[in-house]
């Protein structure tokens, strides 16, 4: 398989007033060409960390990340990032939304409007296409930041527990509709959560993360077809492979202390760490 992302023992530290912070302590890790990863681990142990060396906006204290073979240094148009706050601009439609990134280019009009009608068809929001963000439910703003990401024709789309805010039932038909549009383009995805079951539902591969200092704990293959279907999700297959996660997350053994937390209450941890 063609590595896309390659982390090669990569740290990151934070300083706190004993010393310093390891929010990821020495992560070795290669996502394939086109390949689903997820992540998931307890918290603090670097899940967000990880995704954000990927994305260009955390810098690794030492070791790297590259994309392509080419060493990530900074944001670029090859990675799409998708968070869990929709960060639409409330006073343009899903379509002027969506194409925001493609405004910052020389694409011409014709060409920007044909890009991001496509981007909103894969997600289903064809019928929205002129509406402001305030009319729409939370799950279809979450597809309105899919689609954005989607539009400027990123080769990785890094997502950051973009369903963590929704309820049981939307965050299942995103899970769906996401994978629908995946088979359609296969571009390379790395998916954070904290939610076991999407891990395993959503993926090729799951990354088992391990806290404080944050490291890979296990990779888990999941060795179930597409298209996942609520069949799949019953299955006994699945249940097998959602416990063999669910022990390798929550069956670790206890983490080293915090120190950004004194004895006798909790601090505040450093910006962008340990998630």
């Amino acid at each position: 398989m063609t590595h896309k992302i390659s982390f090669r023992d990569a740290v990151k530290t934070y300083p706190v007033k004993s010393g310093t912070f390891t929010a990821l302590g020495g992560v070795s890790l290669d996502v394939g060409e086109r390949e689903f990863v997820t992540v998931v681990g307890p918290s603090g142990c670097g899940k967000s960390t990880l995704l954000g060396m990927a994305a260009g906006l955390v810098e690794p204290t030492s070791g790297g990340v590259s994309v392509d073979g080419r060493p990530v240094t900074g944001p670029g148009p090859d990675r799409g990032v998708i968070f869990q706050q929709y960060a639409l601009f409330p006073w343009l439609t899903v379509r002027r939304n969506v194409e925001f990134g493609l405004r910052l280019t020389s694409m011409p009009a014709g060409e920007r409007r044909a890009r991001a009608d496509h981007a909103i068809e894969l997600v289903g929001l064809t019928d929205f296409a002129d509406a402001l963000p305030k009319t729409l439910s939370g799950g279809m703003k979450q597809r309105c930041a899919i689609a954005r990401a989607y539009a400027v024709d990123p080769e990785v789309l890094l997502m950051d527990e973009p369903f963590g805010a929704l309820d049981a039932l939307t965050r299942v038909q995103l899970q769906d509709q996401l994978l629908d549009t995946w088979s359609k383009e296969r571009r390379t995805v790395m998916f954070v959560t904290h939610d076991v079951e999407e891990a395993v539902y959503l993926a090729q591969r799951v990354v088992v993360m391990a806290a404080r200092p944050g490291r890979v704990h296990a990779v888990v293959d999941v060795d179930l077809p597409y298209p996942r279907t609520e069949e799949i999700r019953l299955s006994a297959g699945f249940a097998a492979l959602r416990n063999q996660v669910w022990q390798a997350v929550y069956h670790q053994a206890p983490a080293g202390p915090d120190p950004r937390k004194p004895a006798g209450g909790d601090a505040q941890a450093p910006a962008g760490a340990g998630t």
